[in-house]
């Protein structure tokens, strides 16, 4: 079985997502970056865009997102995105 993450998404009215993930590719200001197991701690501030999430190593995105901003951190623990506004594509 492929390494995980834990992954969470929440917004201003709630939490959008919560679950192991095998990647997840973030719309960061400074250009998009994707997230795997064991990821080095980081803080990033996120412009609108897609947050695309892979459930699986190799597949495609289980699951979609818009982002109008907001801000991204990983730590040891995975990676949580406070979203300003997103919705479910």
């Amino acid at each position: 079985m492929a390494a995980t993450f834990q992954f969470e998404l929440v917004s201003p009215e709630k939490k959008l997502a919560s679950a192991q993930v095998a990647m997840v590719v973030v719309p960061g200001t400074e250009g998009d970056f994707g997230v795997l197991p064991g990821h080095a701690p980081l803080m990033s501030t996120i412009r609108p865009g897609v947050i695309e999430i892979y459930a699986n190593e190799g597949s495609a995105p289980s699951s979609r997102y818009q982002i109008e901003g907001g801000f991204a951190e990983v730590t040891p623990e995975g990676l949580t995105i406070l979203a300003e506004q997103a919705v479910a594509l």
